[in-house]
């Protein structure tokens, strides 16, 4: 891994790199900050740093020893990885899922790129409505592993992605680790809500928090490793809000947003035209995604519908849409106005509840269909 695989965050990397060489770096960090700003991609890079043997106070890993050379394999047996699993049909029932029966998946994800969301990490693992968490047993195979001296010399490091998926006694396990830590370990704990976290692990943590990435800075990474021009470039950094994954998701051919916004056509298209037996057909159609999916695409659905509204001021400012979804809004944005604007999304939040409530998909979003027929103004 290379410095320029982290899309901005210099400020962060500065402040870890100081407190590093001051000999001041905590024991224990915890990453926080909206997806896709590099809060992982950062843990990798400073587990490298610290394993490597010739760094020699730098503000990078040499990326050639012997221990560099392992970590960029993500093989190093002093480097530890913890992360959400998931209780496979082909496990026994006395088994409890460890991360280590995932290793070789976790390898092939962050191998890909360190910018991995929760949603790609289930698909990974083969599945999609299982509840992923880290147990009490990922918790004492890690003590164990912890106990060891380090095989290498140096640092253990001992990188956990998404805490706040632990269960309560794998939590007050980890805790008891944190405030009595094995010598010369280092724990990384990157989460996207870590409000979720036990207060007792919070206050005992040092708190490292990412903001968006600038657009510039996106704009950027996107010229020199994608080969963008400048405007499409700014275009899509605009539309990711400070966010890579949404960068690089714009640009796949086959995106999911693609097949939202095909979906989002088309309800719209039916629901002003009033055709009932369509709008059935629609609704069955995305209520057989997986509740994860459901929930991404009315959050989507609700981006676009603000995004049409603000379409209708003319200003290209306030644009946040890629191409297609502006080609779409020239025609529709019209039917998004002060008076159903804030109805819409109400029916969009309950959606989303009822939905996160287990509720039936099909009567939840063929329920949604018909209002919409309602607010949608013929103009």
């Amino acid at each position: 891994m290379k410095r320029q695989d982290i899309i901005g965050q210099e400020e962060v990397w500065q402040r870890l790199m100081q407190m590093a060489k001051e000999n001041h770096l905590p024991h224990a960090m915890l990453f926080c900050g909206p997806q896709g700003t590099g809060k992982l991609a950062t843990a990798l890079y400073l587990a490298q740093y610290l394993i490597c043997e010739n760094h020699n106070g730098y503000d990078q890993p040499c990326g050639s020893c012997r221990q560099c050379s392992m970590v960029q394999k993500w093989e190093h047996p002093d480097l530890h990885f913890t992360y959400p699993t998931i209780k496979l049909s082909s496990m026994g029932s006395q088994h409890k899922p460890v991360s280590e029966d995932f290793i070789k998946e976790w390898r092939l994800m962050i191998k890909g790129h360190a910018y991995p969301t929760f949603e790609e990490w289930m698909e990974m693992i083969g599945t999609t409505n299982q509840q992923a968490i880290i147990t009490a047993a990922e918790s004492d195979s890690l003590s164990q592993k912890l106990s060891l001296k380090a095989s290498q010399g140096g640092y253990k490091v001992s990188l956990i992605w998404l805490p706040e998926k632990m269960n309560q006694e794998c939590a007050n396990k980890l805790l008891k680790l944190i405030e009595e830590p094995p010598s010369k370990t280092v724990f990384i704990l990157v989460s996207e809500e870590p409000q979720m976290l036990l207060e007792t692990i919070r206050s005992r943590v040092q708190r490292i928090d990412f903001k968006r990435i600038a657009q510039a800075d996106i704009q950027q990474a996107l010229i020199e490793k994608r080969g963008l021009s400048e405007t499409d470039a700014l275009r899509i950094a605009r539309l990711a809000d400070g966010n890579w994954n949404k960068a690089t998701e714009a640009l796949e051919p086959s995106s999911e947003n693609e097949l939202f916004l095909t979906q989002f056509q088309t309800l719209m298209r039916l629901a002003y035209s009033r055709n009932i037996k369509e709008l059935k057909r629609w609704s069955d159609e995305v209520s057989e995604y997986g509740r994860e999916k459901q929930k991404r695409f009315l959050l989507y659905t609700m981006r676009l519908i603000r995004e049409n509204f603000m379409y209708n001021f003319q200003q290209e400012e306030l644009n946040y849409m890629t191409l297609q979804e502006e080609n779409f809004a020239r025609n529709f944005a019209r039917f998004v106005n002060e008076d159903n604007i804030l109805p819409i999304c109400d029916m969009v939040n309950l959606a989303l509840r009822d939905i996160g409530q287990n509720a039936n998909a099909k009567i939840v979003f063929f329920d949604f269909a018909l209002q919409m027929i309602m607010q949608l103004k013929h103009q």
